[in-house]
């Protein structure tokens, strides 16, 4: 294969990550949507602020990673959560939360979650798990 063919079969295998945003916080959801949307391979495909909303968007946008923070206005992030794993396991969930407690921590895994985050010192962790993910979890790697 010639330099252009072998551009064009990597550039063939690069994928752009479908994110859906769940944050009751109208503040916070714009931040996340702002910094989400400048990570290169990134894309919000929509949010929500309750959990009825959640589970009926993300199961109509089928994206490939969801923001979740624990506290919604209605709901809970955790039964988001188990509904997302229950219908589309595949999906990569990153809880994002001011109660980053052990016990939501276990709870969290327990459910699916791959990752967990501190909203008030682990915000800036988005960026190399998305890194990651575009590397590795649209790639086919089982391990994410």
């Amino acid at each position: 294969m010639n330099a252009l063919g072998n551009v064009a079969a990597s550039a063939s295998k690069v994928r752009t990550i479908r994110v859906f945003v769940v944050e009751d916080s109208a503040l916070i959801r714009e931040r996340l949507v702002r910094l989400l949307e400048g990570l290169s391979g990134v894309k919000v495909v929509g949010h929500a602020e309750s959990a009825t909303d959640a589970i009926a968007n993300i199961v109509s946008t089928q994206p490939d990673a969801v923001v979740l923070d624990i506290k919604l206005k209605a709901g809970s992030g955790i039964e988001v959560l188990r509904a997302i794993k229950h219908r589309m396991p595949e999906v990569a969930v990153i809880m994002l939360t001011n109660y980053a407690t052990e016990e939501y921590r276990q709870k969290c895994r327990q459910e699916g979650a791959e990752y967990f985050l501190d909203k008030t010192n682990e915000f800036e962790n988005l960026r190399p798990i998305f890194d990651w993910l575009n590397r590795n979890h649209l790639q086919g790697d089982p391990s994410c």
